[in-house]
């Protein structure tokens, strides 16, 4: 029972470690969701998207979730916003805006901190049953 209890407690510890990366991610994007080039046609900041991937842990002898990369996101387009006077604007007078969507960002902040707020939970119940269980071996 009480390897149990331990691999619970680590998968969870796991859970929250990937869900803090990925809270970390979806903030560099809000903070840079008005980040523009500097040069007329220069790219402005290019949102990040997290993937996660299940991986072995050969020394626990269980599946743990894993950061699998953190990359750009190149399939959603840069907007595109009337700003004659902005130093990255072209000739038309129009900037290249960041392909943040600040609300679909806080949402999914509020997804992976509820997960993390499951995972710790696990941990908390697994650390009351081992308390639990040390108070009815006294």
């Amino acid at each position: 029972m009480g390897s149990e209890i331990l691999n619970a407690m680590q998968i969870s510890a796991q859970g929250m470690r990937v869900q803090g990366t990925r809270i970390r991610v979806l903030s560099e994007n809000v903070a840079n969701a008005d980040t523009t080039g500097d040069t007329p046609g220069a790219d402005p900041y290019n949102r990040q998207i997290i993937s996660f991937k299940n991986e072995m842990d050969r020394e626990l002898g269980f599946k743990a979730v894993r950061v699998d990369q953190i990359s750009t996101d190149r399939k959603t387009p840069f907007p595109v916003k009337f700003i004659p006077d902005h130093p990255a604007a072209n000739a038309e007078g129009y900037v290249k805006m960041p392909n943040v969507n600040s609300m679909i960002e806080m949402m999914d902040v509020r997804e992976a901190q509820r997960s993390y707020e499951a995972n710790l939970g696990m941990i908390e119940q697994s650390r009351s049953m081992v308390s639990r269980t040390i108070d009815m071996l006294r």
